[in-house]
């Protein structure tokens, strides 16, 4: 398990005193274009179309490219069904 040899390593350079948590029943859902770097509002968008249907956004990482957003696995593929119609990409 990935998570499991990450956590290892970790503790190992860190503090005894240190705990580390994790959640291993969420995901990762991305957009990804260079077209993000010339309109604004993407990101705004993405965010709306995830409140609107009640999916709770855990972290969000971005780039000049590309917004990634850790959601729990029981609203990965809603999620992405959202995006997809936010984006008009169901059509």
């Amino acid at each position: 398990n990935e998570l499991e040899l990450a956590k290892n390593a970790m503790q190992k350079i860190l503090s005894s005193k240190t705990t580390i948590e994790s959640d291993s029943a969420v995901v990762k859902v991305s957009i990804v274009g260079v077209g993000m770097k010339s309109h604004s509002g993407v990101a705004s968008k993405a965010f709306k179309a995830l409140a609107d249907e009640g999916i709770n956004i855990g972290m969000i990482s971005t780039s000049e490219i590309k917004i990634s957003m850790i959601v729990h696995e029981k609203y990965g593929e809603l999620a992405v069904r959202a995006l997809h119609e936010c984006y008009g990409l169901d059509k």
